[in-house]
């Protein structure tokens, strides 16, 4: 086994499950998932059938990843935050034909105890701030936070809020890499 696992979680038959990745306390691995090299499946997880993790993805405790849901490489999941993946769900009516999917691009951040509602994407280093409810889609480097989230700046791939110049210009102060900002859309300078 390429994988460690503690031993009150379960793991079902027919998943896949990627080299270095640790699963915890209480979490339910089942069938049809995919989950990278290097994640880090945190306590009382449950990540449901069909469910893609790409590498080096944190899933921090009490996270429900549902099936409609496709997490991106260096995906971070904070504690109890919430994805859904229908829209209007109804407990007498079967609805599992109508999962909409959520994308989580490369590197974004979901904090603590937010919302994604399902159909949406989350674009590669988002940053969405603890509590959020997202109903739209979030654009790559953006940061959003409230309920409904809205937008309120944007912030580098080392999580550093940037300040834009007149010319669209910003650079992270830790990494000292270039972003320039066009049309409401960033984009990593070369």
């Amino acid at each position: 086994m390429s994988f460690s696992a503690h031993p009150t979680a379960v793991i079902d038959e027919g998943c896949t499950i990627g080299e270095g990745t640790k699963i915890w306390h209480f979490s339910h691995i089942m069938p049809g998932c995919i989950i990278g090299n290097n994640c880090n499946i945190g306590q009382n997880v449950v990540i449901s059938p069909q469910v893609t993790l790409g590498n080096n993805v944190k899933v921090q405790n009490n996270v429900s990843v549902y099936t409609g849901v496709t997490c991106e490489d260096d995906v971070f999941l904070g504690p109890s935050m919430v994805f859904t993946n229908v829209f209007n769900p109804r407990s007498a009516v079967s609805r599992k034909n109508e999962y909409r999917k959520t994308v989580v691009r490369k590197g974004a951040s979901i904090g603590a105890n937010a919302t994604i509602v399902c159909g949406y994407e989350i674009g590669e280093y988002a940053f969405i701030g603890a509590g959020a409810v997202v109903t739209k889609e979030v654009p790559a480097y953006a940061i959003v936070v409230g309920n409904p989230a809205r937008q309120t700046g944007w912030m580098s791939r080392n999580g550093y809020k940037l300040q834009f110049d007149k010319e669209g210009l910003a650079v992270c102060p830790e990494t000292k890499e270039k972003y320039l900002l066009r049309d409401n859309r960033v984009t990593l300078t070369p």
